[in-house]
């Protein structure tokens, strides 16, 4: 930058007089003088602040470290939230009463008896009507009430209409406390599978039993806790929760008034038998004409004689 020359009065404050200079005097730098402004400004600024650039710098990387440290405590309360919920699932599927126990091992016994199916589905791929039927009789036969029962249930703003089917066995040998309802469910893991799941829901329904035999108080518990740790994972995956996942329609599954229905002993149960007799099939060209209509039949030479 070049210099300027100043043709006007100069002040200064020299020895503590005021002087005064007139004439031409020397040409003021006008770099230096940006320069110096630009300088004392950021002084000011800093003495302002009371920080630097660095200072910043520092607080802000401690403040992603506080993030950082937020978010894994974050995950930390999140994984151990759902252990904890495994761990009361896993509490409330291991306990279970001598009644549950006899009940238990009968449902089983039956179930892998393998019986034929009355109503011709092949044996591998199991009629759950017919299975019902088999272990319903099987517990008729050691001396429980049990039943085949079916559920059904009106829509509602929340949930839409639905009917489920399940056993059930009331026990009344009990002298106090009146008759006990056992509810058994023999597809009781697959009610709650979900194609997109994260894995922690996931492990939580791995840990439920394939056939559930337990009072309803046990059943209200682990539907409360599968119910919520479904919206749970359903929240955590942004994605919108199917209205028969809800915990109103699973209760309505089993626990809505439903109709019991008896079923009828078969004719030969010492052979396993499960169904309808089967009516004989007759082709018409294996039956004998002469020895079914043999008084039509008469040869023309009787007739002649």
């Amino acid at each position: 930058m070049s210099r300027i020359r100043i043709n006007h009065r100069i002040l200064s404050y020299e020895m503590g007089e005021l002087v005064e200079f007139s004439g031409e005097p020397a040409g003021i730098n006008l770099s230096d003088t940006v320069f110096e402004f630009l300088s004392e400004e950021s002084e000011s600024l800093q003495s302002s602040t009371g920080t630097s650039f660095d200072d910043e710098e520092q607080e802000q990387e401690n403040e992603n470290e506080n993030i950082n440290a937020k978010n894994a405590k974050d995950i930390d309360d999140e994984k151990n939230s759902w252990e904890t919920q495994l761990q009361l699932l896993q509490a409330t599927v291991f306990r279970t009463s001598s009644l549950e126990s006899r009940i238990r091992k009968i449902v089983k016994e039956a179930k892998q008896a393998g019986n034929a199916c009355a109503c011709g589905t092949p044996e591998q791929k199991s009629c759950r009507k017919c299975l019902m039927e088999v272990v319903c009789r099987r517990l008729q036969s050691c001396g429980f009430n049990s039943a085949i029962c079916k559920s059904k249930w009106r829509s509602s703003p929340d949930i839409p209409s639905g009917e489920h089917t399940f056993l059930d066995v009331i026990d009344t040998s009990r002298s106090k406390g009146g008759e006990v309802r056992v509810i058994i469910e023999l597809n009781f893991r697959a009610e709650f599978e979900m194609a997109r799941a994260n894995p922690e829901y996931d492990k939580l329904v791995e840990a439920l039993p394939e056939i559930f035999v337990g009072k309803i108080e046990r059943l209200l518990a682990l539907l409360k806790i599968l119910c919520t740790a479904a919206k749970r994972c359903m929240k955590a995956k942004k994605q919108h929760m199917a209205p028969w996942r809800k915990h109103r329609y699973m209760q309505a599954k089993w626990l809505k008034t439903c109709e019991r229905f008896a079923v009828a002993q078969p004719l030969w149960p010492e052979y396993g038998y499960t169904g309808r007799v089967a009516r004989p099939s007759v082709s018409l060209l294996t039956v004998d004409l002469k020895e079914s209509f043999a008084d039509l039949y008469r040869p023309a030479a009787v007739e002649a004689a």
